[in-house]
């Protein structure tokens, strides 16, 4: 692989760990006023290996996140009530196209 294919590939993969961090800080704090305090925690974190360039140092950073991140999931995460896995997921779907909605007149 080239070299802008694997800062493309590196890039994706940071972005998907952060998203997942903050995420998982809310799942454990329910609340955005104390959220917040964590997510520039979190963010922080991120910043201090912005300029990291060892290809080596990169993975194991990465592979340190995903750890944290397994090992501080929590066992019942946040999800939206409309969302896949939410309470509300399809509670009111969209009738079958079976029923007709005109009258019959015979």
């Amino acid at each position: 692989m080239s070299t802008p294919t694997l800062e493309a590939l590196h890039r994706s993969r940071v972005s998907s760990l952060y998203r997942r961090a903050l995420k998982s800080a809310y799942d454990w704090s329910g609340r955005r006023d104390i959220w917040r305090h964590q997510a520039m925690e979190i963010r922080a974190k991120f910043e201090a290996n912005r300029n990291v360039s060892s290809l080596r140092q990169r993975e194991a950073l990465c592979r340190q996140t995903e750890e944290e991140l397994w090992v501080m999931r929590h066992p019942d995460p946040h999800k939206f009530p409309s969302a896949p896995g939410g309470i509300a997921y399809h509670r009111h779907g969209v009738p079958p196209h079976i029923i007709s909605t005109t009258e019959s007149f015979e």
